[in-house]
């Protein structure tokens, strides 16, 4: 794992067909370590994780459990994901232990909707640091720069939209995506200039 952000540290795979990669998020805290959208981790990777331990495995939206049940099993960590999304990944094979809700604080992330491309999906936020953890409603593609996926994965554009205009109110500097490349400062400007490029819907 590569530390990115103090307290924060992320390991990647490249998604072949897509030429970016997708990214994993493991997060330091007194009150329990965090695991955001794990991807496939190596054994060095699964052992750091284990030894330092895992509370809680968060995942962002129906589509990036990926790894979570091979962390929940070394860990023993829980895995938790938003209701609305919960049946998808559990089609999926995803074992899911608890849900949360939009406003519930875990650990030092506020959860905020980000909903659109999914029903559930939503995006993490610390206040405290202003960093916006972020899954399949933005990707950080090209690098240094806010994109959206192809309109057919998305279920309702217009209201992804909206969503992505509701987070320009909180106050952040940092954008960790699930997938493609972080932005570590000047975050916001980034998201602003894709939010201006949506038509008024």
């Amino acid at each position: 794992m590569q530390k990115i952000l103090e307290e924060i540290f992320t390991w990647s795979r490249l998604a072949e067909p897509q030429g970016y990669n997708f990214n994993g998020y493991f997060v330091q805290h007194p009150n329990g370590n965090l695991v955001i959208d794990p991807v496939e981790p190596d054994s060095d990777e699964l052992e750091a994780m284990a030894e330092q331990g895992v509370a809680r495995i968060l995942i962002t939206n129906r589509n990036h459990s990926r790894a979570a049940n091979r962390v929940r099993e070394e860990t023993g960590a829980l895995t938790a994901i938003h209701p609305s999304d919960a049946d998808h990944a559990r089609s999926q094979g995803c074992l899911i232990d608890e849900a949360f809700s939009v406003g519930e604080m875990i650990g030092p992330l506020m959860v905020l909707p980000a909903d659109g491309k999914s029903p559930g999906e939503v995006a993490f936020y610390w206040p405290d640091r202003g960093i916006l953890f972020l899954g399949d409603a933005v990707i950080g593609t090209p690098p240094g720069r806010c994109s959206l996926l192809s309109e057919d994965k998305l279920d309702n554009p217009e209201r992804l939209h909206a969503s992505l205009r509701a987070l320009l109110d909180v106050d952040f500097d940092a954008l960790l995506f699930g997938d493609g490349t972080p932005i570590l400062s000047d975050a916001k400007a980034r998201l602003e200039e894709l939010v201006a490029s949506f038509p008024e819907d």
